[in-house]
């Protein structure tokens, strides 16, 4: 009998710590199944915590391509071929082409941190403590060609505190990054969030708010 267990890959480039919260979560819930870990990197911690945890891992490293559509259409061959529902970037630091966006266009999900719209793009946390902002948080949407404008499917915030850091700040979003891409990527597996007509329907239940000291 085919498991029915809705399937993801997810690319890496890092260290791997939403990997990780995402490896524990499917394996306390059966939410979702991870079919493969692929790093760009071949150096990427994560490629060890994937291995550790019985997940097929693969490495396509960029610098041996000419060209990033090059490289976008062999990453795409290589996740073709585990047929996953869901394409997962997880700290996967390379801007995608047009081609692969809208080759997985409505399945290709990704997490950023800070409020979308609000400091797309890269130094968020330095983006907000410039702007003056009193909370900031995380965002999971789906990809679409522009840079992360995509719908949203789930949003964390925290509150900002006097005095902090980009330092300060980085391992409080992380914090929320960990608690929420688990979440949503369940609520899209089971269909409590989902694309009709070009829109998102659905919801999560409770919204995640922190204001972590």
């Amino acid at each position: 009998m085919q498991n029915s267990t809705p399937s993801v890959v997810i690319l890496i480039s890092g260290r791997g710590s939403n990997l990780n919260a995402l490896i524990d979560h499917a394996k306390q819930t059966g939410a979702y199944q991870i079919r493969a870990v692929i790093s760009n990197r071949p150096a990427a911690a994560g490629l060890a915590l994937a291995q550790s945890a019985g997940l097929d891992t693969a490495i396509l490293d960029h610098t041996e391509y000419e060209s990033r559509e090059a490289f976008d259409e062999a990453l795409a061959s290589l996740i073709d071929q585990y047929q996953p529902d869901w394409v997962v970037l997880a700290g996967f630091m390379r801007v995608l082409t047009e081609g692969f966006v809208n080759r997985y266009l409505g399945r290709l999900v990704n997490i950023h941190p800070s409020l979308l719209p609000a400091f797309p793009g890269l130094k968020t946390h330095q983006q907000a403590l410039d702007a003056g902002v009193r909370v900031h948080g995380v965002t999971v949407h789906l990809v679409t060609p522009e840079l992360d404008h995509g719908p949203i499917l789930d949003q964390a915030l925290l509150q900002v505190l006097p005095g902090d850091t980009p330092e300060t700040l980085a391992p409080r979003v992380l914090e929320l990054e960990h608690q929420i891409y688990p979440r949503a990527l369940a609520a899209l597996a089971g269909g409590q969030i989902k694309m009709v007509n070009g829109k998102l329907e659905g919801t999560l239940a409770t919204a995640l708010v922190h204001a972590i000291q």
